[in-house]
């Protein structure tokens, strides 16, 4: 059923196929939402099982003698970091009389610098109350400290501007004591020398006035500073919802499992080179794809999910059938991951030709699938082995496997032509080229392909248009043959010769 016209060389093959890429993704929905679901259980578990610590938060206004307007938060950022010392951890321990160890405790608390000078402390504790205890002991440790450093620092300015006054004033009494020991004189050269001495006491006498400004600056600064650093925002304890929790870490966790699904999936894909459209199916069968069938599931249908499958396993019965009577020689059914479908398929097709004369389905599938599934009226079901004592008038129909671990001499006796029952993304796109060399070695021709479980929105062509007079292993044409009715049998060329040795040449 593979039509043959003159091959066109094709546009060479794309690193990655997107279409086949988001079917086959969209067809493992399976794996990428149970992680999904996953993900959101987890999620709302940790928060019901793993609730936080209790916590409490203050924020404290810190003012800086070094604040600048353009200040990047170099002097928050310090703060943040004299706040995780074992000093500030000590004193806060102290004032709670605490014999917990001041490393231990510095991991239960945190600062954060929200603005150049306000900062933020975030506490843990056993409960609201001792977080909130535990805040208010670190607000005040962290406050006195740097009270006491700032003042620590003006009190050493002011220090080293009264040292440079005093220093000033000596050099002053000594320069007066210059001018007094002078005498009038009427020498020029001495009147000028009194007059630098006058000078340069005046100019000590500004930078005196000068040392004592600064300092009582210096001393006048530092209440400002003490004033400006203060808690701003008291401690109170951060309140928890379980609820919100649960649903933020589940919304989280659906996320993040969703997101791992969908790499899990595409990845597999990538790797596991699995085909799903028609079209990559029918290339590396080297045959057309001529009926779809949806997977038959063990769970009951609903009704009109029932009709729909019913009509398509009538029309494919009646196309199969068709085939059948049309063929001067046995016509076998070989699957490949679906061996339920491939039963019900082989009994319906050998039910509608029962009324034409005997018929005999030879059983070459793994398994009892086959004769498990029959009536009390269908036709006969042998073995592989009793093919051989079935008589030449009776009609044969063959069922078999092309799986892995198939054995290839075997499907000779079920028949010389075949038709392909596929299960979509089932088999590599290896495995499939490798059935077709096998089929074509055997020379068994391919008839088609039904594709069972195929994804209901794939829109790619599966049917092949190649006219190769010649085939890559040889010419090999079935030579015609009588049917019974005195007509000769159009010759029909084995489809799955004209598979490529490679993937290169395929493409």
């Amino acid at each position: 059923m593979t039509t043959s016209t003159t091959t066109e060389p094709s546009a060479a093959a794309p690193l990655l196929d997107l279409h086949g890429l988001v079917v086959a993704v969209r067809r493992r929905r399976r794996l990428w939402s149970s992680l999904a679901l996953l993900g959101l259980l987890a999620g709302g578990a940790v928060a019901v099982l793993l609730p936080p610590a209790p916590t409490a938060v203050t924020k404290v206004l810190v003012a800086h003698k070094e604040d600048q307007p353009n200040d990047t938060g170099t002097l928050i950022r310090t703060d943040v970091a004299l706040l995780g010392t074992t000093r500030i951890a000590e004193k806060a321990l102290k004032a709670l009389k605490s014999p917990e160890r001041p490393e231990d405790f510095i991991q239960e608390y945190r600062g954060t610098g929200l603005t150049n000078n306000l900062l933020q402390i975030d506490v843990t504790g056993d409960s609201d109350a001792q977080a909130v205890a535990r805040a208010k002991a670190l607000a005040d440790a962290f406050i006195a400290d740097h009270v006491s450093r700032m003042r620590e620092a003006a009190k050493a300015d002011a220090e080293a501007l009264l040292d440079q006054r005093d220093r000033m004033r000596d050099e002053l009494a000594q320069v007066n004591k210059a001018i007094g020991d002078r005498s009038p004189e009427s020498d020029p050269e001495a009147s000028a020398s009194i007059e630098s001495l006058f000078a340069r006491r005046a100019e000590l006498n500004s930078r005196i006035a000068d040392f004592d400004q600064r300092a009582a600056q210096a001393r006048t600064g530092t209440p400002r500073l003490t004033a400006g650093t203060l808690i701003v925002d008291g401690p109170r304890a951060v309140p928890h919802s379980l609820p919100r929790a649960a649903v933020t870490n589940a919304a989280i966790g659906l996320v993040l499992g969703l997101v791992l699904g969908l790499a899990l999936a595409a990845v597999g894909t990538v790797v596991a080179d699995r085909p799903v459209l028609r079209r990559d199916i029918a290339a590396n069968l080297g045959a057309s794809v001529v009926a779809e069938l949806r997977r038959l599931p063990r769970r009951p249908l609903v009704p009109w999910q029932r009709r729909r499958t019913r009509a398509a396993h009538e029309r494919l019965t009646t196309t199969l059938a068709r085939t059948v009577r049309g063929s001067a020689e046995p016509v076998s059914l070989l699957e490949l991951g679906c061996a339920h479908s491939t039963s019900v398929i082989a009994l319906n097709v050998a039910r509608a030709l029962t009324a034409e004369g005997p018929v005999v389905v030879v059983d070459g599938l793994p398994g009892t699938g086959l004769a498990g599934g029959r009536k009390p009226d269908d036709p006969a079901v042998v073995s592989g082995e009793g093919a051989a004592d079935v008589p030449h008038q009776t009609r044969r129909l063959g069922v078999g496997s092309v799986a892995p671990g198939t054995a290839w001499t075997d499907l000779q006796h079920l028949g010389g032509r075949t038709v392909l029952v596929v299960r979509a993304g089932h088999g590599s796109a290896a495995w499939l080229h490798t059935v077709a060399r096998q089929l074509a070695d055997q020379r068994i021709a391919v008839l088609g392909v039904v594709l069972i479980d195929p994804d209901p929105r794939d829109r790619t062509d599966g049917t092949l248009w190649d006219g190769l007079d010649t085939a890559l292993r040889g010419p090999y044409e079935r030579p015609a043959r009588h049917n019974g009715t005195g007509l000769p049998h159009r010759t029909v060329r084995s489809a799955a010769a004209l598979v490529p040795d490679n993937d290169q040449e395929a493409r």
